[in-house]
């Protein structure tokens, strides 16, 4: 038994810190099935998007979703410092206790109460090694310690970072696109003088956003669970926006920037496809068709009430639609799986932006 218990404590320890220099330190996508981390959130998610499911569409429902992110990586540290201490502790304790404990205490409760007090560097000392072998892997479990907590310190700050940024550009778009945004929306405020110059920064802007959301959280896997500020919006809708708006200037609007649509189309479309392959989900169209025929015509007649010409043919639907499926059954897998809604291509007419609702 002890030398199942060194055998044991080695093979956590191992997993442990292999699993967390995946999910901080690797900057790229971990293709394994088997992960501690993706277990955890398996585990954790899964009930409580049950959970969410069950609540009325409100605040209520949302600020329970919201919450998950930051909460599950808490419990995710938490879960990793556990069992390290436990790893340590069957170390320990396989090695033949070799511990001068104080009267009372005994056994594999004793190991555990000083792995503890070591990983964390508390060193209380009424626990002591008396050996070559256990004050070896004391120092060990203490630089353990002390390493999980440098790692955590530069982790927490580059994940608020990661976050802010995404934040910022999906803020802009309040009084770019709407809020919810919608592709129609952003083409109609993006039309008339200086229209042409004005769209085209903003597809190169949302070209580097994409390509900064698909590093970071493909990096910070964590990142995708975190909600936006406000219900109406989420990094979901605002990729689905932009690759919205990108398909139909490709698939023929007048005037319109096709190359920075075509630059900009190509990273989101890689972001949502990536991102989607993160969570091991197959690409799945959302339930109901997101731009039935009938809207089509709404769409052309919106945007020629504002200038803006959507071609006829039926050449230029079929484009559109190839198009689209390019990119909607990822990002309806992934929508559908965090519950974070698509965003319709026409605007809500009756909705008032963000910024107009603030008092």
């Amino acid at each position: 038994m002890r030398v199942v218990g060194v055998v044991g404590g080695v093979a956590v320890l191992l997993v442990v810190l292999w699993d967390a220099f995946e999910t901080i330190v690797l900057p790229r996508r971990v293709r394994r099935r088997v992960r501690l981390t993706r277990s955890f959130y398996r585990l954790t998610w899964i009930p409580w998007r049950a959970l969410g499911r069950r609540l009325r569409p409100g605040n209520f429902r949302q600020n329970l979703l919201s919450v998950y992110g930051p909460l599950s990586l808490l419990f995710l540290l938490a879960t990793w410092a556990l069992l390290l201490i436990v790893a340590f502790a069957l170390i320990q304790w396989g090695g033949g206790d070799e511990l001068n404990v104080p009267a009372g205490v005994h056994g594999f409760a004793a190991d555990l109460y000083y792995s503890g007090t070591t990983i964390f560097t508390v060193g209380l000392g009424d626990v002591a090694p008396r050996s070559t072998a256990a004050r070896i892997l004391t120092v060990l479990e203490g630089g353990t310690g002390l390493g999980f907590l440098a790692l955590i310190l530069g982790y927490l700050p580059l994940l608020a970072q990661a976050f802010s940024r995404r934040e910022a550009n999906i803020s802009l778009l309040d009084a770019r696109a709407g809020s919810p945004p919608s592709a129609v929306e952003l083409l109609k405020r993006h039309s008339g003088p200086d229209a042409y110059d004005a769209l085209e920064r903003l597809l190169a802007e949302w070209e580097r956003w994409s390509a900064d959301l698909l590093e970071t959280q493909i990096s910070f896997p964590a990142l995708m669970y975190y909600r936006s500020q406000h219900d109406n919006q989420s990094w979901i809708s605002a990729l689905t926006t932009i690759l919205d708006t990108c398909a139909l200037i490709m698939a023929g609007v007048d005037h319109a920037p096709t190359r920075a649509a075509r630059l900009t189309f190509a990273i989101a479309r890689h972001a949502s496809v990536d991102l989607c392959n993160v969570f091991r989900r197959p690409p799945a169209l959302p339930a109901a068709d997101r731009l039935p025929p009938s809207a089509v015509a709404q769409l052309r007649e919106v945007l020629a009430g504002v200038g803006l010409r959507l071609r006829d043919g039926p050449e230029i639907e079929q484009k559109l639609h190839r198009l689209r499926r390019m990119y909607e059954p990822y990002l309806g897998a992934l929508a559908e799986f965090l519950l974070m809604p698509l965003p319709s291509w026409l605007p809500d007419e009756r909705a008032a932006d963000n910024w107009e609702r603030m008092q």
